[in-house]
């Protein structure tokens, strides 16, 4: 982390949410503002598009639940392991069900941005589990903040009736955001760093939005992708060249046989 970024964690006291905050303000408007992003927010959506934003938060929260749990008993994960409230799993199956049928699991395909960041949750899970706060934190009050304005916008765009394709976004844990995320924030607090480990935990923090800004980018490629074909259609050596790039990439075959257009995977509207 460079120096501007550690001058902001220390100026905001010894509290690791607030320096959490502090040292990803940069990371964490740049997330927002991405155009994957910005169009979500907007309600510009499709079910296509949803159905992608699913199989990636899928694999994402497969990593970091899988291991919060084998890590439950670690000094540094107890305090926020709150599997009953927050465990996003179970619903992503569902909705992941309700959208491509009960051979959902084999239907499902995701890009490497996302498959790298599952495997750094993997990575920390079981050298570092201590780093697990930090994705825990970005991920989970991300998702608890915006999951009802998200949710909604979902609905609507899609014309969804009721919860069905939208379980991701109900937290029927929690009676109250705002109390639970400082419930959240001060449990998290409590956790005991040495300095190099909150340094790490703070850097860790980063690198979550920045993992999530590259399965941006790497979705943003897929659409640029599919644009250049659907414009190039009589142009047979460009229809050729495609040929041969999906056919090397599973992400980008699931891309063009869907006819993706956009596609974002969110953090909620990061409101932490």
């Amino acid at each position: 982390m460079d120096s501007t970024k550690s001058k902001a964690a220390e100026n905001t006291g010894s509290d690791l949410s607030e320096q959490i905050k502090a040292v990803t303000k940069d990371s964490h408007v740049r997330a927002e503002n991405t155009q994957l992003m910005l169009s979500y927010q907007k309600g510009q959506i499709t079910q296509t598009q949803y159905k992608l934003l699913l199989c990636s938060l899928y694999e994402i929260y497969r990593a970091l639940e899988e291991e919060l749990d084998r890590n439950a008993d670690h000094p540094a994960v107890q305090p926020i392991y709150f599997p009953q409230e927050l465990a996003r799993l179970e619903a992503l199956g569902q909705d992941l069900e309700h959208f491509f049928g009960p051979q959902w699991r084999k239907r499902i395909t995701v890009p490497a941005a996302t498959h790298r960041y599952a495997q750094r949750l993997r990575e920390i899970g079981k050298s570092s589990p201590e780093l697990l706060v930090a994705h825990a934190y970005t991920r989970y009050l991300g998702d608890l903040s915006g999951g009802q304005v998200l949710g909604k916008i979902t609905q609507k765009s899609l014309g969804l009736t009721g919860n069905k394709g939208i379980l991701f976004f109900s937290f029927p844990g929690v009676t109250s955001a705002n109390r639970f995320k400082q419930l959240y924030r001060s449990r998290m607090n409590s956790i005991e760093f040495t300095e190099q480990k909150r340094q790490e935990a703070l850097d860790e923090a980063v690198r979550a939005f920045e993992f999530n800004i590259d399965v941006f980018d790497d979705l943003q490629k897929m659409l640029s992708i599919t644009e250049e074909a659907s414009s190039d259609k009589g142009n047979e050596a460009a229809s050729q060249s495609l040929s041969k790039t999906f056919s090397s990439s599973p992400a980008l075959q699931f891309a063009l046989g869907v006819g993706i257009t956009l596609a974002t995977v969110g953090m909620g509207v990061y409101a932490f």
